[in-house]
Protein backbone atom coordinates (compact mmCIF):
# COMPACT_ATOMS: atom_id res chain seq x y z
CA UNK A 1 0.00 0.00 0.00
CA UNK A 2 1.39 3.39 -1.04
CA UNK A 3 1.41 5.93 1.78
CA UNK A 4 -0.18 9.26 1.05
CA UNK A 5 -0.24 12.24 3.43
CA UNK A 6 -3.55 12.42 5.28
CA UNK A 7 -5.51 15.43 6.51
CA UNK A 8 -8.88 15.87 8.20
CA UNK A 9 -11.50 18.32 6.99
CA UNK A 10 -14.73 19.53 8.55
CA UNK A 11 -16.93 19.11 5.46
CA UNK A 12 -17.24 16.49 2.75
CA UNK A 13 -15.84 17.92 -0.52
CA UNK A 14 -17.41 17.36 -3.92
CA UNK A 15 -15.02 18.24 -6.76
CA UNK A 16 -12.57 20.54 -5.04
CA UNK A 17 -11.27 21.38 -1.55
CA UNK A 18 -9.22 24.22 -0.11
CA UNK A 19 -6.72 23.47 2.64
CA UNK A 20 -5.54 26.34 4.83
CA UNK A 21 -3.92 26.97 8.21
CA UNK A 22 -1.44 24.56 9.76
CA UNK A 23 -2.27 21.78 7.31
CA UNK A 24 -1.44 24.05 4.38
CA UNK A 25 1.89 24.98 5.98
CA UNK A 26 2.64 21.33 6.64
CA UNK A 27 1.98 20.41 3.00
CA UNK A 28 4.05 23.23 1.52
CA UNK A 29 6.87 23.67 4.01
CA UNK A 30 7.32 20.42 5.90
CA UNK A 31 6.35 17.86 3.26
CA UNK A 32 7.43 20.12 0.37
CA UNK A 33 4.70 18.69 -1.82
CA UNK A 34 4.22 19.91 -5.38
CA UNK A 35 1.35 20.44 -7.80
CA UNK A 36 0.30 17.08 -9.22
CA UNK A 37 1.11 15.08 -6.09
CA UNK A 38 -1.55 13.10 -4.25
CA UNK A 39 -2.95 13.24 -0.74
CA UNK A 40 -5.97 11.98 1.19
CA UNK A 41 -8.63 14.08 2.90
CA UNK A 42 -10.92 12.51 5.49
CA UNK A 43 -14.20 13.97 6.71
CA UNK A 44 -13.78 12.43 10.17
CA UNK A 45 -16.86 10.27 9.62
CA UNK A 46 -15.19 7.31 7.94
CA UNK A 47 -14.96 8.57 4.36
CA UNK A 48 -11.69 9.16 2.48
CA UNK A 49 -11.26 11.49 -0.49
CA UNK A 50 -8.31 10.81 -2.78
CA UNK A 51 -7.09 14.11 -4.16
CA UNK A 52 -4.46 15.71 -6.40
CA UNK A 53 -2.92 19.09 -5.68
CA UNK A 54 -4.01 21.47 -8.44
CA UNK A 55 -2.51 24.71 -7.12
CA UNK A 56 -0.83 26.11 -4.03
CA UNK A 57 0.67 29.24 -2.54
CA UNK A 58 1.90 30.33 0.88
CA UNK A 59 -1.64 30.65 2.23
CA UNK A 60 -3.58 27.70 0.83
CA UNK A 61 -3.51 24.44 -1.07
CA UNK A 62 -6.25 23.66 -3.58
CA UNK A 63 -6.90 20.02 -4.44
CA UNK A 64 -9.08 18.25 -6.97
CA UNK A 65 -11.12 15.32 -5.66
CA UNK A 66 -10.57 12.20 -7.76
CA UNK A 67 -12.58 9.62 -5.82
CA UNK A 68 -14.16 8.85 -2.48
CA UNK A 69 -14.11 5.55 -0.59
CA UNK A 70 -14.98 4.38 2.93
CA UNK A 71 -11.99 4.37 5.26
CA UNK A 72 -10.70 0.82 5.66
CA UNK A 73 -8.89 1.42 8.95
CA UNK A 74 -11.86 1.73 11.32
CA UNK A 75 -12.56 -1.36 13.48
CA UNK A 76 -15.89 -3.16 13.52
CA UNK A 77 -16.28 -2.53 17.26
CA UNK A 78 -16.54 0.77 19.11
CA UNK A 79 -14.36 0.96 22.23
CA UNK A 80 -14.40 3.81 24.74
CA UNK A 81 -11.39 3.97 27.04
CA UNK A 82 -12.03 5.17 30.61
CA UNK A 83 -8.53 5.83 31.90
CA UNK A 84 -7.63 6.49 35.53
CA UNK A 85 -5.60 9.71 35.40
CA UNK A 86 -1.90 8.82 35.64
CA UNK A 87 0.95 10.91 36.94
CA UNK A 88 3.26 13.16 34.92
CA UNK A 89 2.81 13.10 31.13
CA UNK A 90 1.88 9.41 30.87
CA UNK A 91 -1.58 10.31 29.57
CA UNK A 92 0.03 11.77 26.46
CA UNK A 93 1.33 8.32 25.54
CA UNK A 94 -1.95 6.63 26.49
CA UNK A 95 -3.91 8.88 24.13
CA UNK A 96 -1.47 8.46 21.26
CA UNK A 97 -1.25 4.68 21.47
CA UNK A 98 -4.96 4.18 22.14
CA UNK A 99 -5.83 6.11 18.98
CA UNK A 100 -3.35 4.02 17.01
CA UNK A 101 -4.98 0.86 18.38
CA UNK A 102 -8.45 1.90 17.23
CA UNK A 103 -10.12 3.49 20.27
CA UNK A 104 -13.33 5.41 19.55
CA UNK A 105 -13.31 7.79 22.52
CA UNK A 106 -11.14 8.51 25.56
CA UNK A 107 -12.47 9.60 28.95
CA UNK A 108 -9.88 10.61 31.58
CA UNK A 109 -11.25 9.92 35.06
CA UNK A 110 -10.36 10.56 38.67
CA UNK A 111 -10.40 7.49 40.91
CA UNK A 112 -9.67 7.04 44.61
CA UNK A 113 -6.00 6.27 44.02
CA UNK A 114 -5.20 8.92 41.42
CA UNK A 115 -2.20 10.96 42.50
CA UNK A 116 -2.66 13.52 39.72
CA UNK A 117 -5.61 15.77 40.55
CA UNK A 118 -5.50 18.89 38.36
CA UNK A 119 -7.83 21.78 39.09
CA UNK A 120 -10.51 22.68 36.54
CA UNK A 121 -8.37 25.17 34.60
CA UNK A 122 -5.38 22.86 34.45
CA UNK A 123 -7.55 19.89 33.50
CA UNK A 124 -9.08 21.83 30.62
CA UNK A 125 -5.63 22.67 29.25
CA UNK A 126 -4.58 19.05 29.55
CA UNK A 127 -7.66 17.87 27.66
CA UNK A 128 -6.95 20.38 24.88
CA UNK A 129 -3.40 19.02 24.58
CA UNK A 130 -4.62 15.42 24.58
CA UNK A 131 -7.10 16.24 21.83
CA UNK A 132 -4.27 17.61 19.69
CA UNK A 133 -2.31 14.42 20.32
CA UNK A 134 -5.36 12.40 19.27
CA UNK A 135 -5.65 14.34 16.02
CA UNK A 136 -1.98 13.89 15.16
CA UNK A 137 -2.13 10.18 15.95
CA UNK A 138 -5.26 9.77 13.83
CA UNK A 139 -3.51 11.42 10.88
CA UNK A 140 -0.39 9.31 11.29
CA UNK A 141 -2.11 5.94 11.48
CA UNK A 142 -4.81 6.52 8.86
CA UNK A 143 -7.89 6.68 11.05
CA UNK A 144 -11.28 7.52 9.57
CA UNK A 145 -12.46 9.40 12.65
CA UNK A 146 -10.95 11.82 15.15
CA UNK A 147 -11.40 10.12 18.54
CA UNK A 148 -12.53 12.79 21.02
CA UNK A 149 -11.00 13.20 24.47
CA UNK A 150 -13.75 14.01 26.95
CA UNK A 151 -13.40 16.33 29.96
CA UNK A 152 -11.94 14.77 33.11
CA UNK A 153 -14.73 13.13 35.11
CA UNK A 154 -15.00 11.27 38.40
CA UNK A 155 -15.12 7.49 38.61
CA UNK A 156 -18.73 7.04 39.68
CA UNK A 157 -20.09 9.34 36.97
CA UNK A 158 -17.90 7.64 34.36
CA UNK A 159 -19.10 4.20 35.39
CA UNK A 160 -22.76 5.18 35.36
CA UNK A 161 -22.34 6.73 31.93
CA UNK A 162 -20.65 3.62 30.57
CA UNK A 163 -23.28 1.33 32.09
CA UNK A 164 -26.00 3.17 30.20
CA UNK A 165 -24.16 2.95 26.88
CA UNK A 166 -22.31 -0.32 26.41
CA UNK A 167 -20.80 -3.50 27.82
CA UNK A 168 -18.22 -2.69 30.50
CA UNK A 169 -14.92 -4.56 30.59
CA UNK A 170 -13.33 -3.70 33.94
CA UNK A 171 -9.65 -4.61 33.77
CA UNK A 172 -8.43 -5.47 37.24
CA UNK A 173 -4.97 -6.49 38.37
CA UNK A 174 -6.55 -8.63 41.10
CA UNK A 175 -7.82 -11.15 38.60
CA UNK A 176 -10.97 -11.85 36.65
CA UNK A 177 -12.28 -13.62 33.58
CA UNK A 178 -10.25 -13.99 30.42
CA UNK A 179 -11.05 -11.55 27.66
CA UNK A 180 -12.15 -14.38 25.36
CA UNK A 181 -14.89 -15.26 27.86
CA UNK A 182 -16.16 -11.68 27.94
CA UNK A 183 -16.28 -10.86 24.23
CA UNK A 184 -19.67 -11.41 22.61
CA UNK A 185 -19.48 -11.62 18.80
CA UNK A 186 -22.81 -9.81 18.53
CA UNK A 187 -21.67 -6.90 20.73
CA UNK A 188 -20.32 -3.88 18.86
CA UNK A 189 -19.79 -1.41 21.73
CA UNK A 190 -17.48 -1.79 24.71
CA UNK A 191 -16.28 0.47 27.49
CA UNK A 192 -12.97 -0.49 29.07
CA UNK A 193 -11.84 0.73 32.48
CA UNK A 194 -8.16 1.03 33.37
CA UNK A 195 -6.98 2.12 36.82
CA UNK A 196 -4.21 4.62 37.67
CA UNK A 197 -0.79 3.66 39.11
CA UNK A 198 -2.32 2.32 42.34
CA UNK A 199 -5.07 0.39 40.60
CA UNK A 200 -8.72 0.35 41.61
CA UNK A 201 -9.85 0.15 45.23
CA UNK A 202 -11.99 -2.77 46.38
CA UNK A 203 -14.94 -0.39 46.76
CA UNK A 204 -14.56 0.73 43.14
CA UNK A 205 -14.37 -2.85 41.94
CA UNK A 206 -17.56 -3.75 43.81
CA UNK A 207 -19.35 -0.65 42.52
CA UNK A 208 -18.45 -1.65 38.96
CA UNK A 209 -19.69 -5.21 39.48
CA UNK A 210 -22.94 -3.91 40.98
CA UNK A 211 -23.53 -1.97 37.75
CA UNK A 212 -23.01 -5.06 35.62
CA UNK A 213 -19.35 -4.69 34.66
CA UNK A 214 -17.37 -7.76 33.69
CA UNK A 215 -14.15 -8.10 35.69
CA UNK A 216 -11.39 -8.98 33.24
CA UNK A 217 -7.74 -9.94 33.63
CA UNK A 218 -4.82 -9.13 31.33
CA UNK A 219 -2.84 -12.10 32.63
CA UNK A 220 -0.62 -12.85 35.63
CA UNK A 221 1.72 -9.90 35.11
CA UNK A 222 0.96 -6.49 36.61
CA UNK A 223 1.02 -3.96 33.78
CA UNK A 224 1.77 -0.28 34.16
CA UNK A 225 -1.19 2.06 33.81
CA UNK A 226 0.15 3.35 30.49
CA UNK A 227 0.72 -0.22 29.19
CA UNK A 228 -2.61 -1.74 30.22
CA UNK A 229 -4.88 0.21 27.83
CA UNK A 230 -2.67 -0.61 24.85
CA UNK A 231 -2.63 -4.29 25.79
CA UNK A 232 -6.39 -4.31 26.37
CA UNK A 233 -7.17 -2.62 23.06
CA UNK A 234 -4.80 -4.91 21.16
CA UNK A 235 -6.42 -7.96 22.73
CA UNK A 236 -9.93 -6.73 21.93
CA UNK A 237 -9.02 -5.91 18.34
CA UNK A 238 -7.41 -9.32 17.89
CA UNK A 239 -10.30 -11.18 19.51
CA UNK A 240 -12.89 -9.37 17.37
CA UNK A 241 -10.98 -9.94 14.13
CA UNK A 242 -9.75 -6.38 13.70
CA UNK A 243 -6.05 -7.18 13.49
CA UNK A 244 -6.16 -9.56 10.53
Amino acid sequence: MTFMPRFFISESPSRQAIITGEDSKHITKSLRMKVGESLVLCNGQGMDYHCTISSMDEHQVIVSVNSSVPTISEPSVSVTLYQGLPKSDKMDSVVQKAVEMGVTRIVPMLTQRCVSRPDQKSAQKKVERWQKISVEAAKQCGRGILPPVSPVTDFSAALRQAASESTILFFYEGGGQSLQQCIDPSCKEYSIFIGPEGGFSEEEVQFALDLGAKKVTLGPRILRTETAPVAALAAIMLTTGNMT
